[in-house]
């Protein structure tokens, strides 16, 4: 049984990848003082029945580096959309123009630089956490094997083997959430 045990290192790092490609979203939608249409992206509406992107309601655009603007599509979910908007806790303010609805984006204030930084700081823990569940996943199946006859020599290759894949990607993580702070915190 033991010569059998093959764990499923890409499985692992592909769970691991998806943890880094989620928390890479959260920071497109953390505004830094420009105007993106990524940052509308987690904020979804209440259209026909069910919640939806801002982004199959309407077109997104950044015409000026302080200005969103969304053209909504269905006018009878221009409101909707702009409570979803005040609600979504990006600080904005919109403001409405027919079907158009514009986004100006403010200065950010220190207050909020920091504010904006912690929240960042919370994401990448939360990639972090999950991350560390996934290694916990593989050093479970390689504890089971253990029990199945697996040498404690290949119990300890695999080990390692799972033990560098999450620092890799702990470390990316710690190197992206750097990079998004200094670019907060950048006036």
């Amino acid at each position: 049984m033991s010569e059998d045990f093959m764990l499923d290192t890409d499985n692992l790092e592909r769970r691991m990848n998806g943890a880094f490609s989620a928390l890479k979203t959260e920071f497109a939608s953390l505004r830094t003082g420009r105007a993106s249409a990524s940052m509308l992206e987690p904020v979804t509406v209440e259209a026909y029945g069910q919640r939806t992107p801002i982004n199959q309601v309407g077109t997104v655009n950044v015409p000026e580096p302080r200005m969103v603007t969304i053209n909504v599509w269905d006018k009878s979910l221009v409101g909707p959309v702009e409570k979803a908007i005040r609600e979504s806790g990006l600080g904005i303010n919109p403001q409405l123009n027919g079907t158009i609805i514009m986004l100006p984006i403010p200065e950010l204030n220190e207050e909020r630089r920091r504010e904006l930084s912690r929240v960042a700081g919370q994401y990448a823990e939360n990639a972090r956490i999950s991350i560390r569940n996934i290694r916990r996943d593989g050093m479970d199946q390689i504890k089971k094997a253990k029990g199945d006859g697996l040498s404690e020599d290949d119990q300890k290759l695999w080990e390692d083997e799972v033990q560098d894949m999450t620092n890799e990607h702990i470390s990316a993580v710690d190197t992206a959430l750097e990079t998004k702070q200094n670019e907060i915190m950048q006036v």
